[in-house]
């Protein structure tokens, strides 16, 4: 086991990490004067901060910690997760992103109003802040809490949950979100450089790739394990890893959040594909470092545990401060992120549609006293994760229960005109519950013995049964009425003589097709 020690230097790096995220965002929040720039940067953040937010906001605690340990207990197959998301974000960039931005709405829920009605709105409102309070940002402050318990043993595990919280929210109310992007920009690099740091070292030490693929555990080399693994099994990328997907990267308003703040389309489009491409080298900045990390410890009681443990073994005084400040990067870009969209969903889907008239300071004072209250239920609750194996299992099981009637709406409603405003109402008020039953029944009091992957498929289907019965015997909505809300091949058509001028570099389509090829290719070296 290595020594957890910081040296005055490592400690002098942190502190100074952590006055700078402060000090932005008590700088940028004052050029919050209203709820549209507090909760959507003013729509105009460019490409480079949309594509560097979306994939810090991913490189949480489930990220740098999860990942790493799903690699020393299972291999490479976690990285189902990541090049999965890539094909989502280019199918998302392709047909879905445009129908967000030219809608004008600042949250998803809105979204859900203008496409179906005002019962989906509140509903799904409610639906994404219980799911960023207890998956995303109580998961944040988990993971936190793991790393600060290795350096600080004998501090409480609530106190240093309750610090994490304190400073994660804090420069959040500051600064709102134009604050989280630019600090989340500074802190994807920092991420990315340090697993490199780790991967290269780990590397050296091992001395080959045969070394490499010795140190994975059985069948822990290759992204498609047996169909009746415990931990991902190859059918479940289809029954549950891509529809994860496209909860999170195409409905989730944590994350949409981001995209919605984009200055145009086109830069909204460039930064998702950026955001898709920077997923593929989390293989080797997180994954195979916690594989790799077999070799080294063997027998490590708590895999969650390999990435920090490698990180002050192999890297000298100084850097290491460096990428505790990077840990501390990840866990807080999902944590200032939940916490910004959580108050958005309130603010904008029930304040201002509810009771009377506010000025934009009195909605600036709610938004920033509801950012403090999440922040104390998340951190509350972020103990519970205890219960699990590992972070991963945590974050993919609950999600895997609970989201997929929100896949089934908003994927129905994008692209079947025939969807009705009483299919997705129910089916999100029936199928949810249902799943959050499922979810309890099976991975808290273990009453039945089904892979959560699997349980995704189902929730799956019965969401789709939900949504396709009750539409076809509901009255169906005016077609017109909906040409701006549901993908049409007139409209696909049309974009496509816009794009035959442009040259190739800046054709989207283009690019997302290279992107779709790289990702396909990349993954069939790891079958």
């Amino acid at each position: 086991m290595p020594e957890f020690e910081l040296a005055t230097i490592d400690l002098v790096i942190v502190g100074l990490y952590v006055s700078m995220i402060l000090a932005i965002g008590f700088w940028v929040g004052r050029k919050s004067k209203d709820s549209e720039s507090y909760f959507l940067a003013g729509r105009g953040m460019i490409w480079p901060l949309v594509g560097f937010s979306l994939v810090s906001a991913n490189l949480s605690g489930t990220s740098y910690i999860g990942l790493a340990g799903a690699g020393y207990e299972d291999g490479i197959a976690v990285w189902n997760y990541e090049w999965m998301a890539t094909l989502v974000l280019v199918f998302f960039a392709l047909f879905i992103l445009p129908f967000y931005l030219r809608s004008r709405v600042s949250t998803m829920p809105e979204f859900l109003a203008c496409r179906y009605d005002k019962r989906s709105r509140y509903a799904f409102s409610i639906f994404s802040v219980f799911t960023a309070l207890f998956i995303d940002s109580a998961g944040a402050l988990f993971a936190g809490g793991i790393v600060l318990k290795l350096l600080f043993p004998e501090v409480p595990l609530g106190l240093l949950i309750t610090a994490m919280a304190l400073l994660g929210g804090i420069y959040v109310i500051l600064g709102g979100l134009r604050a989280v992007m630019i600090t989340d920009t500074i802190q994807a690099v920092l991420l990315y450089v340090a697993g490199a740091v780790i991967f290269f070292m780990l590397f050296r030490e091992l001395g080959s790739w045969g070394a490499v693929r010795e140190a994975a555990p059985e069948d822990g080399f290759t992204v498609f394990k047996p169909a009746d693994d415990d931990f991902l099994p190859w059918p479940g990328v289809l029954t549950g890893v891509l529809w994860l997907g496209f909860y999170y990267w195409t409905t989730n308003h944590i994350v949409m959040q981001k995209v919605l703040s984009a200055k145009s389309i086109d830069h909204g489009r460039w930064g998702v594909l950026m955001a898709g491409f920077l997923q593929l080298p989390l293989l080797f900045l997180l994954i195979l470092p916690g594989t790799m990390g077999r070799a080294l410890y063997p027998d490590l009681p708590d895999s969650d545990l390999i990435w920090p443990m490698l990180a002050f073994d192999f890297l000298p005084i100084g850097i290491r401060g460096l990428v505790l400040a990077a840990l501390v990067a990840a866990l807080m870009s999902t944590l200032d992120s939940v916490l910004n969209g959580a108050s958005s969903l309130v603010v904008n889907d029930f304040v201002k549609t509810h009771g009377k008239q506010r000025s934009e300071k009195q909605i600036l004072l709610i938004s920033r006293a509801m950012v403090g209250v999440f922040m104390v239920a998340a951190g509350l609750w972020a103990p519970v994760i205890l219960t699990f194996d590992g972070i991963v299992e945590y974050f993919q099981s609950f999600l895997g229960y609970v989201t997929m009637p929100v896949v089934v709406i908003f994927l129905g409603g994008l692209f079947w005109y025939r969807a009705t405003a009483t299919a997705a109402f129910w089916t999100l008020v029936i199928a949810a519950p249902i799943g959050l039953a499922g979810f309890l029944a099976g991975e808290i009091f273990e009453l039945y013995q089904l892979q959560f992957l699997y349980g995704a498929g189902v929730m799956l289907l019965l969401s789709l049964t939900l949504f396709v019965g009750i539409t076809l015997f509901s009255e169906p909505p005016e077609r017109e009425a909906l040409k701006e809300y549901v993908w049409s091949r007139e409209a696909w058509h049309e974009e496509s003589r816009e794009l035959a001028d442009k040259p190739l570099w800046k054709n989207y389509r283009v690019l997302a097709g290279l992107l779709a090829v790289v990702t396909v290719v990349w993954v069939a070296l790891f079958i």
